[in-house]
C-alpha cells in the first residue's frame, strides 16, 4: 500500500543528487582578487608591467596567491581582504589613473563542476559588495550642444537659399545677425515654417534689429532633456546585458540622474571601463580652406603622431543613428569596424556624401573620462573631462547609405571595444559620475554571516520541534527541508539567479511554508489514527487528503509572489524570486520526498502502532 516502486525512488534520488551536484559550487570558497585593465585599449600589459605590479605589492609585505594574465587583463589572486583593499590602494596610486584598479571575486569551483555547467550563487550588492554608480546627465551642455548645431545647420540652409548670416551661441542663445530686412524675413518664415513640434512651438523667437535670437521653450527643452536622459538609460541597461551581467539595476534617478548598480561581477575590470566609458560618435565633412572659423572646429586625431583636422560644425550623424557595429579587419589585415544605420542616418549620410565624393568624412569619438586618485588625506576624488578625437577621416569614394565601415584605429582592442559601445547603444547626451559607492566585500561577509546564522536558527528550532512533536515523522521531515534547501540553491545557481537579503528573507520564509506542509499531512495522519483508522491506511489518507489543501494555499502564494515580481524592482523581486522557487521545491520536499522515506520506514514491514 505505502510503498514506491523502484523508478519512483531512482527518479526522487536522481533529482536530489543533481540538486547536491548544482549546489555544490557554493561550498568552495571565492578569493579574494583584483583586475588591472589598461584605461587605454591600444596600450598591452606586458611582462614588464607585471613584474612592477607584483614588486610595488611585495615591497609592501603583500604577497599574490597568484597572477593571471587573459584577455589583455591581470588577474591577481590575494590571500585575505584586507590585503585585496590595501593591494588596491597601492595600484591606484602607482597607476596614476592610467589602469584600471578594480575589487574582484576569483571563484575556486573545481574544473569538473564548471563543465558541466555548475557555478555558484550570484551574490547580490549587499552580500557580495559591488559598485554603486550614480550617473548625471549634463543636460544643459547637451541642450547647448544641440541648439548650436542646429544654429549651424540654419546657416547651412540660408546660404544654399542665396542669403548670408553669421551666428554666435551663447548661454543657450543662438544669436542670427542678417545682413538686411528681406534676409530676414526670408529666415523667420523659414524658421516658423520648421518651428512646431509635438511638444508646441521649438523656438523662442526675438526680433532685434537685423538679429533674430533662439532659444528653446520651456516645453521643448523638457522633451529633448527626458529624451536624452530615457536614451542613455536604454544605451547603460545594453551595456551592461553586453557585459553579462546578472540582474543588474539601472534606474532612472529624478530629472536628469540615473543609477546603476552591479552586483555579483560588478567589480570586473571590463564592466567598469564599458559603464565609466561614456563613448559617442560624431560624423562631420571636413572642412573646406575657405570656409569661415565660425562654421568649422579644430580637433586633435587619436593617434597624435597624425596631428589636427578642421572639421565643420554641422553635425551629418551621431551614435544615436547606429543600429549595429562589427569589428572585423580589412583587406590589408587592419582593424576596421562595420556600421549600420537606420533608415534616417541612412538617408543623411546619404545627403552629405551626395556631391561631395573626394572631400573627407571625418569620425569623431567623444568621450567623457574620469580619472581616479586619492588625495593626501587618503580621500577618492574623481575628475570628469571631455576627450574629442578624430578616429577616422577617409576621403568618400562614393556615396554612402546605411552600411559602410570606420578604419584608421590603434589596434583590434580599440576596434572591437567601439564597436560594442556601439552596439549597445550610443550615449545621446555626455554624462558624468557624481557618485560612486563601493559596498566592500567586508561588510557583505557580515550581511551573509547574519543570513546564514539566521538560516541556521530557524532549521534548529524547526528540527527539535518536529522531532519532539512528530518523532520518525518529524525525522522525515527535517531530511526533506534539508533537501528543499538543497534544490533551493542549486535551482538558483543553475539559472543564474542573485541572492541578497531579501532573497534569504525568502528561503527562511520557504523553511516555514515546507514545515506547514508536513504539519497539514502530519495531522491528516493522526486524525485518520484517532478514527481507528489502520495505520498504513492511515498513512495512506493522511498524505491523500492533505495534498488539495497544501496545493491550494502553495498555490495562492506563488500567485502573490509573482506578482511581487512583477510589479516590484530590485530588492523586492529577489524575494519573490527565492520565495517562488521555494514554493515550487517545498512541494516537492513535502509530498515526495517525505512521502518516500515514510513509505521506506513504514511500507516494507506490518505496523500495528503509530508514535505521531
Amino acid at each position: 500500500m505505502n510503498q514506491f516502486k523502484i523508478w519512483q525512488y531512482f527518479l526522487i534520488a536522481s533529482i536530489l543528487i543533481m540538486g547536491v551536484i548544482y549546489a555544490m559550487p557554493n561550498i568552495y570558497p571565492s578569493k579574494p582578487a583584483l583586475q588591472v585593465a589598461l584605461g587605454e585599449t591600444n596600450i598591452d600589459i606586458n611582462e614588464n608591467l607585471i613584474v612592477d605590479i607584483e614588486s610595488q605589492l611585495t615591497s609592501q609585505q603583500i604577497y599574490a596567491d597568484s597572477l593571471e594574465f587573459e584577455a589583455n587583463a591581470l588577474t591577481i589572486v590575494l590571500n585575505s581582504v584586507d590585503d585585496q583593499l590595501s593591494a588596491r590602494r597601492i595600484l591606484s596610486n602607482f597607476s596614476d589613473g592610467d589602469y584600471i584598479i578594480a575589487l574582484t571575486n576569483e571563484p575556486s569551483t573545481p574544473v569538473w563542476l564548471s563543465d558541466i555547467g555548475a557555478r555558484p550563487l550570484n551574490l547580490g550588492l549587499d552580500l557580495a559588495g559591488g559598485i554603486h554608480f550614480l550617473l548625471e546627465v549634463d543636460t544643459d551642455r547637451y541642450s547647448l550642444e544641440r541648439l548650436a548645431s542646429e544654429g549651424a545647420s540654419l546657416i547651412e540652409e540660408f546660404s544654399k537659399q542665396g542669403f548670408f548670416s553669421s551666428f554666435r551661441n551663447i548661454d543657450n542663445t543662438v544669436y542670427l545677425t542678417f545682413n538686411s530686412e528681406s534676409d530676414k524675413d526670408k529666415a523667420l518664415n523659414y524658421i516658423n515654417e520648421n518651428n512646431v513640434t509635438t511638444s508646441g512651438n521649438k523656438y523662442l523667437i526675438e526680433i532685434d534689429n537685423l538679429n533674430l535670437n533662439l532659444k528653446y521653450t520651456d516645453n521643448y527643452l523638457s522633451e529633448i532633456v527626458d529624451y536624452a536622459v530615457e536614451q542613455n538609460l536604454v544605451a547603460l541597461r545594453n551595456r551592461v546585458n553586453e557585459l553579462g551581467v546578472s540582474e543588474p539595476i539601472v534606474q532612472r534617478e529624478g530629472k536628469g540622474r540615473i543609477v546603476v548598480e552591479l552586483p555579483g561581477v560588478q567589480d570586473s575590470a571590463s564592466a567598469k571601463k564599458i559603464i565609466g566609458k561614456t563613448a559617442n560618435l560624431e560624423f562631420r565633412l571636413e572642412a573646406r580652406s575657405s570656409d569661415s572659423f565660425l562654421r568649422k572646429e579644430k580637433f586633435t586625431y587619436n593617434n597624435p603622431l597624425q596631428g589636427t583636422a578642421f572639421l565643420e560644425k554641422v553635425l551629418v550623424l551621431s551614435g544615436d543613428n547606429v543600429t549595429n557595429a562589427q569589428s572585423s579587419f580589412d583587406e590589408n589585415g587592419r582593424p576596421q569596424v562595420n556600421i549600420n544605420l537606420d533608415i534616417e542616418g541612412g538617408r543623411a549620410m546619404q545627403k552629405a556624401t551626395t556631391g561631395n565624393i573626394g572631400r573627407r568624412l571625418g569620425v569623431v569619438l567623444v568621450e567623457e573620462k574620469t580619472k581616479t586618485f586619492f588625495d593626501e588625506n587618503n580621500n577618492v576624488v574623481q575628475e570628469s573631462f571631455v576627450e574629442k578625437s578624430i578616429i577616422s577621416n577617409a576621403t568618400i569614394q562614393a556615396v554612402l547609405g546605411t552600411s559602410f565601415r570606420i578604419t584608421g584605429l590603434n589596434g583590434p582592442n580599440e576596434a572591437s571595444e567601439l564597436a560594442l559601445l556601439l552596439r549597445a547603444g550610443a550615449l545621446a547626451a555626455p554624462m558624468k559620475f557624481v557618485e560612486e559607492q563601493t559596498i566592500g566585500p567586508t561588510l557583505g561577509k557580515e550581511n551573509i554571516d547574519k543570513g546564514v546564522s539566521s538560516i541556521i536558527i530557524g532549521f534548529i528550532l524547526v528540527f527539535i520541534f518536529m522531532l519532539i512533536r512528530y518523532r520518525l515523522f518529524g525525522l522525515s521531515a527535517n531530511i526533506a527541508l534539508i533537501c528543499n534547501l538543497i534544490l533551493v540553491t542549486s535551482i538558483m545557481s543553475a539559472v543564474g539567479g542573485t541572492l541578497t537579503l531579501p532573497g534569504i528573507a525568502g528561503i527562511v520564509l520557504t523553511v516555514g511554508m515546507a514545515v506547514d506542509a508536513n504539519v497539514l499531512i502530519f495531522a491528516r495522519i493522526s486524525e485518520e489514527l484517532k478514527n481507528n483508522i489502520e495505520p498504513q491506511t492511515a498513512i495512506k489518507n493522511g498524505f491523500s487528503k492533505a495534498f488539495s489543501t497544501i496545493m491550494d494555499a502553495n498555490i495562492t502564494t506563488l500567485i502573490v509572489a509573482l506578482i511581487l515580481y512583477a510589479i516590484g524592482t530590485g530588492p523586492i523581486k529577489g524575494f519573490a524570486v527565492t520565495l517562488s522557487i521555494g514554493i515550487i521545491t517545498s512541494i516537492f520536499t513535502a509530498i515526495l520526498v517525505t512521502r518516500s522515506l515514510v513509505n521506506f520506514i513504514y511500507g516494507y514491514r506490518t505496523v500495528n502502532e503509530l508514535k505521531i
